[in-house]
This record gives structure tokens, C-alpha cells and sequence, in this order.
């Protein structure tokens, strides 16, 4: 789908006489306000002050080859196929509005992913009408005020409109986000704009409604484009956040902290004048639970958002350990034989030399429904084996700890593979694929686990490892052919593939994958 907007002008003969050099300025000025030209009649005037006359009424009636994303609209494009959004026309050089002049509004509208606004100057948000206001005084000379004068004080010269979540393509799902007005205004000083809150630090704004409360979305949608947009300023920023959920705050606090020092603000519910003098409005993203360096400042990459998550969870990690150790050495304290305290140290010492499998178990669809036999065939391989079933309440940190200190990690394809962040790059990392699902459990998280270093094992279930195959004939699509019946739409693949479908691993099948992981890791703890 291409939409494309062209400015229409059209030019209006205007007779005015003029006598000083201010009021050529005037004129030149007042195409951008009236949308007419002037014409020059006295011949006395200087010649050079015509010809810059008419280059100022050239210039601003020439948006589309002149001006910048932020005072005309785009000619964009994007492309949905199975969900997903296609990147080829994603800039690889720098970002637009990458540098932005005091008293300006620019806005990024080139990513088929989602908008970006930058405001930089006197910026003041007023939740109560959705609005933040630019107040700029840059109109300083007498013929700039007279300008200014004839444009609507309620309308202001620039308004802008951004709903600030990362789905911009989602059309349907973007109807749910609070949208913004983003307003640059002549500062009229006879008008006194107060601010309740004065900070001087800029501000990010950014919504967490949307698909919040899926973990996959929470950090694709929200936590790594938070990372991407905001982590240069180096904790000095403001969050402020439309559709404000305390949970959220509480769930991702470790993270949230390390990016800024401030607490977050609720835009909705904070009747304050917050004033700032930057403003990003909207997050940045690149692609699917990644970090593109190229798109950078400081070049940074996926691994090095990975070392920020050790940074953000490992002081409640450390304490977590604390805690086991003395209720270990209480435990032991009270032992009464030494050897009994040998025997155990020696039973501690064996089972780190094992590679550590962590398995996430899911319950309900998509649940492998024999997996205590998996974990039987991994301990036997020679497996430490851990079974995490995470719920929405699960500390993060908890399952950060398990993941961060494994070497294999298995599950099947959904939600929680997001998890895959938490892991060591060079760890292993094996996604079970149910049917209908191949292309999505590659995109989303077979090659950005790819781009983290890890060594990603996709196993794709055969039709009779699925519940599916005893519910359609075995000449069924659904069996024989899952990617024609995907084709068909979002609803054919969540209802049959995701909602009702079950895994029983073939585990002789699965069991080379297994033993692949074990003599890898076990190399690599060797080395």
C-alpha cells in the first residue's frame, strides 16, 4: 500500500507598494502564511532585494524538494507478508531528524515500523488535551512579529499528530494507542505559560498499550526500542508514558532504572505541566528482538543490549545468591558429621561439571506433552536439567538467573522463546517447531537469536509429533501442506497451528538434536 501527498499551490497576484528593505522580508514571508506571492512595482528598489523576494517565495512554495520531514508530509511505503514487516527501504546510514535546530519540530515518518518526532526548545506537555507545546521566540524582528501576528494563536504554525507505539502498520491495533498533538506556537509575552514541573533533562514519550502484556511484545515493541531511543543520554531523560500500567513499571524496573535516573511519568494521569527542553516522541526500532548497529550513534549491538541486561538484573541476582548461600551454610552448620558435609561438597562439585539444560514448559496449547520422559533422556545424556514454567507474575530476574548460567535452553515455539535474550551468545538454543508456524519461529526469534550469537537448532516436528494428526485425515492441508492453510490469514494460523495444537516429541528423532547440544557444551566447558 503507497500513499503519496503533494503539496498543490496556488500562486495569487498580490499588488503592494514597498519602501524598506524589512518589508521585502515581509512579503517573502507571507507566502508561507497566505500561500500568495508578491509583485514588485516600484523600480526604484534594489534589484538584489527582488531577486531574494522571489527565491524566499521559491523555497517555501517547494516543500517537497526543499523542506524536511517535519513540515511536509512523506511518500512512504510498507509491506505486511504473514504478519511481518518488510525492511528493505529501512535507512542503514543514519536516522532522519538525527540533528535538530532549537525551536523546531522534525518529525521521521520514513520507518514502516513507527513514527519519530523530535521538539527541542521550550517543550511543555499538556495531558489534558493530549497536546505538547513547542513555544518558540525565534520571530525577533519587527517583520517576523508582524508575520507571526497573522497566524491563528490557537492553531499555532506547526501541528503534528504521532501515536507513539512501534506497530504503525497495524492499522487496527494502532486505533487502541492515544494519539498526540504536537504544537509549535509563537511565544506571545504578554502570556505567562508556567510549568508545575521544571526539568532539565530531555524527555522520551512513548505508549505501553498495544500488545503489552505479551512478553515477546514487550520487548520488541517496547524495552529494546526504549534501549535503542533512549540509552545515549546516559540515564539523564524523563520517561513518560501514555497508557501507564504500574505492573509494567514494577515488572521492568531493573531495566528502567539503567536507563534513567528519574521516575517515570504518567502522562494521563499527571495533571502537571511537565516542561523539558528536548522531546523524542515515539521509540525507534529495527527489526524483529535486534539492534542494528549500523543505525546507532555509538554502534552498539544485540550483544551489547545483552551485557546491559546483565548489568540491569544482575545486583537482584547477586542478592538471590546471597540469600541461598546462608540458608546453605545454616543448613550445614547443623549437620553434625563432617563427612556428611564432605559427601554433599562432593555432590556440588560433580553437578557443575554437567552442562545445564533449562527447559521452558508450557502449559495449555503448544505444551510438550511428553516431556517428563525429555527430561528422563537429558538427565541420562549427562544433563543438569531445570524446568521453568513461567507465569505473568514470574520475577524476570529469577528466570534471567536460570537462563544466564545455562548451556542449552529448549522450547517450543511462542512467546516465551523471547527469553532467548537472557542467554550467554555461544549458548545453544533449541526451538521445537510445531506445524504452521516455520516461517514466524525463524523470523521472530531463529534469526535474531542467530544475530546474539547463540547456536540456534531448529527442530520442525513431523505431522504425526503433533495432536493435530489424529484430528484431520493425513491428506488433510493442515498436515500435508500448513503453509497454504497459513496463507490463508492471522485467524486460519492462530486458531488451528497456535490455539490447538500439541507436541509429543519423537524422541529418538529429537534426541540427536539433544546429544549435538550436550558435546558442544561440554567442548566448550572443557575449554
Amino acid at each position: 500500500m503507497v500513499h503519496s501527498y503533494r503539496y498543490h499551490h496556488k500562486l495569487k497576484k498580490c499588488d503592494r507598494q514597498h519602501a524598506e528593505e524589512e518589508e521585502v522580508l515581509l512579503s517573502a514571508l507571507m507566502c508561507s502564511v497566505s500561500s500568495g506571492c508578491f509583485k514588485w512595482t516600484r523600480p526604484k528598489q534594489l534589484f538584489s532585494l527582488i531577486i531574494l523576494s522571489l527565491l524566499s517565495c521559491c523555497l517555501i512554495l517547494s516543500p517537497p524538494m526543499f523542506s524536511s520531514p517535519s513540515t511536509s508530509s512523506l511518500l512512504y511505503s510498507f509491506a505486511v507478508e504473514s504478519g511481518a514487516v518488510a525492511t528493505n527501504n529501512v535507512n542503514t546510514k543514519a536516522y532522519s531528524c538525527s540533528s535538530v535546530s532549537n525551536g523546531t519540530i522534525c518529525c521521521d515518518r520514513s520507518s514502516m515500523r513507527s513514527d519519530v518526532c523530535v521538539m527541542k526548545g521550550d517543550v511543555r506537555a499538556h495531558s489534558a488535551s493530549s497536546s505538547i507545546f513547542l513555544f518558540t521566540s525565534r520571530y525577533n524582528s519587527s517583520a517576523m512579529k508582524r508575520v507571526s501576528s497573522l497566524v491563528d494563536k490557537d492553531e499555532g504554525f506547526q501541528h503534528e499528530k504521532i501515536k507513539p507505539y512501534t506497530r504503525k502498520w497495524e492499522t487496527t491495533l494502532m486505533g487502541s494507542i492515544d494519539e498526540l498533538s504536537l504544537i509549535a506556537k509563537t511565544q506571545n509575552f504578554r502570556i505567562k505559560h508556567h510549568c508545575d514541573v521544571m526539568h532539565d533533562v530531555p524527555a522520551v514519550f512513548f505508549s505501553t498499550g498495544g500488545y503489552t502484556g505479551n512478553l515477546y511484545h514487550e520487548f520488541n515493541d517496547g524495552i529494546l526500542p526504549l534501549y535503542i531511543t533512549s540509552q545515549h543520554f546516559k540515564k539523564k531523560v524523563v520517561f513518560v508514558i501514555l497508557d501507564y500500567h504500574r505492573w509494567w513499571i514494577m515488572k521492568y524496573g531493573n531495566i528502567l532504572s539503567l536507563l534513567s535516573d528519574y521516575p517515570a511519568i504518567d502522562f494521563n494521569g499527571d495533571k502537571k505541566t511537565h516542561c523539558f527542553p528536548e522531546a523524542i516522541v515515539g521509540l525507534r526500532i529495527h527489526d524483529e528482538l535486534t539492534v542494528d548497529p549500523s543505525l546507532m550513534q555509538d554502534k552498539k549491538s544485540i550483544v551489547d543490549f545483552r551485557n546491559f541486561l546483565d548489568r540491569a538484573y544482575w545486583p537482584r541476582v547477586k542478592s538471590m545468591i546471597e540469600e541461598e548461600e546462608r540458608g546453605a551454610q545454616n543448613k550445614l552448620f547443623r549437620q553434625k558429621a563432617q563427612s556428611s558435609i564432605k559427601n554433599l561438597k562432593q555432590v556440588h562439585d560433580a553437578t557443575l561439571k554437567k552442562p545445564k539444560l533449562v527447559i521452558l514448559s508450557r502449559n495449555g496449547s503448544r505444551a510438550i506433552t511428553n516431556e517428563n520422559l525429555l527430561v528422563k533422556m537429558a538427565e541420562e545424556i549427562g544433563f543438569r536439567v531445570e524446568v521453568i514454567r513461567p507465569r505473568p507474575r514470574t520475577e524476570l530476574a529469577r528466570i534471567y538467573r536460570a537462563l544466564n548460567s545455562s548451556e542449552v535452553m529448549i522450547g517450543v515455539h511462542g512467546a516465551a522463546m523471547t527469553h532467548f535474550l537472557f542467554m550467554r551468545p555461544g549458548s545453544v538454543f533449541i526451538q521445537v517447531i510445531p506445524l504452521g508456524t516455520e516461517w514466524a519461529a525463524d523470523a521472530y526469534y531463529g534469526e535474531p537469536a542467530r544475530k546474539l550469537g547463540l547456536k540456534y537448532i531448529g527442530y520442525q516436528i513431523l505431522p504425526r509429533e503433533s495432536s493435530l494428526y489424529d484430528k484431520y485425515d493425513k491428506n488433510d492441508p493442515v498436515l500435508r501442506d500448513p503453509r497454504s492453510v497459513s496463507n490463508k490469514g492471522w485467524q486460519y494460523t492462530k486458531s488451528i497451528y497456535l490455539a490447538n495444537q500439541n507436541v509429543r516429541l519423537n524422541l529418538r528423532r529429537f534426541q540427536r538434536r539433544l546429544l549435538r547440544a550436550y558435546r558442544y557444551s561440554i567442548a566448550k566447558l572443557n575449554s
